[in-house]
């Protein structure tokens, strides 16, 4: 079961292709994929400044180093336009008009017993120099 603003096994399983392998040419293992993109995920979703995730991510400084070298070299847009495409090959639902609704306050209506004014043209009567 994932957490709220996690991959769930379908969304993992779609996007693991796209990435690089998780053993690099140079240097050590690096931290499991899909922790980096949940600590993406949760930062984006959640507006908080990287310093602030959570520490089951693991360190943020490896979340944002991962983020920008995926924009660097292409994957992060890879991963877009798939799940752009999946989206539009997959859509099963549609929104229209009849399940869209706009707040009432929207529709101009009264605000805790004001009523709104909109900007009216000066009467003649209020002309300037006519005394």
């Amino acid at each position: 079961m994932s957490r709220r603003f996690e991959l769930t096994d379908e969304e993992w399983e779609l996007i693991r292709p796209l990435l690089p392998p998780t053993t690099p040419q140079r240097g050590g293992r690096w931290r499991d994929h899909r922790q980096v993109l949940n600590a993406i995920i949760y930062r984006t979703r959640t507006g908080i400044p990287w310093r602030d995730l959570p520490e089951r991510y693991g360190p943020w400084t490896t979340a944002q180093h991962r983020l920008q070298r995926w924009e660097a070299d292409g994957t992060w847009a890879r991963i877009e336009q798939h799940l752009i495409d999946t989206d539009e090959a997959d859509l099963e639902a549609q929104i229209d008009s009849t399940v869209v609704r706009a707040h009432q306050h929207a529709a101009g209506a009264r605000k805790r017993g004001r009523v709104l004014r909109t900007h009216e043209p000066p009467r003649a009567s209020d002309a300037p120099g006519e005394d």
